[in-house]
């Protein structure tokens, strides 16, 4: 009899400790998965902040352990005013290619010399689609001095402009496309005599331009503006 109260007690004590440690473990997975995504949530905040202020940042991630490598299954940003330069944009994406799904959305985002509103980029497993709306001035007050340009239209990924100034060697007014060109925003007069010439206008290791679109608003004061890429 003694043995088998002995036997009793170790099973029963064993049982306890197997629940306590499955206990421990449920509570230690439930503290993971709320703690790790606030704690994403800081660095993310803290790395768009570099650039201006971010009003709010959430993230998802199931299981949370996968934040520990740099996964995530969604991340959504809020800022109200950005400043950085496309190449500083390119880095800020590639930083976040472990994500599957990202939305940023900014009131108002200063790409190097063009001021944007209302701008968005949203992010699906490595594709990436911007929109952001700019008024006439500001597109010309990104242009060289001296140089102006008209929307002419826009389709197949292109941008057809009417541009005036010196531009590609020419003091007068061409017509000239921008378009992706292998994983490069390009420009380029139309014609015969200038076909050569050609702008580079963004090009970086791990963003690939796909395509550009812009369309004019009725009263013509403002264009909103896309562009699709993909990081690789």
């Amino acid at each position: 009899m003694r043995t088998f109260s002995a036997m009793g007690r170790f099973e029963g004590k064993a049982g306890r400790a197997a629940l306590l440690g499955i206990g421990l473990l449920a509570a230690l997975a439930v503290a993971q998965q709320v703690a790790l995504p606030r704690i994403a949530a800081s660095r993310i905040s803290s790395r768009v902040g570099r650039y201006g202020h971010v009003q709010s940042v959430s993230v998802s991630a199931w299981p949370a352990i996968e934040l520990l490598w740099g996964q995530a299954d969604s991340v959504t940003v809020r800022a109200g005013s950005l400043s950085l330069s496309p190449q500083q944009a390119a880095s800020l994406l590639w930083e976040g290619r472990g994500v599957s799904r990202m939305e940023l959305r900014a009131a108002t985002v200063r790409l190097g010399s063009l001021q944007l509103r209302d701008a968005s980029l949203s992010q699906r497993g490595g594709q990436l689609t911007a929109r952001a709306q700019a008024t006439k001035e500001a597109v010309g007050t990104a242009l060289p001095l001296g140089v102006s340009v008209s929307l002419l239209g826009s389709g197949g990924g292109k941008v057809e402009v009417l541009a005036t100034g010196q531009l590609f060697g020419v003091g007068a007014s061409v017509q000239a496309v921008a378009e992706a060109s292998k994983g490069r925003l390009v420009a380029h007069p139309l014609g015969l005599l200038l076909e050569g010439f050609q702008l580079t206008l963004f090009a970086n290791d791990h963003v690939s331009i796909e395509g550009v679109g812009a369309t004019a608003s009725a009263g013509g004061s403002a264009y909103a503006l896309t562009m699709t890429a993909r990081l690789r």
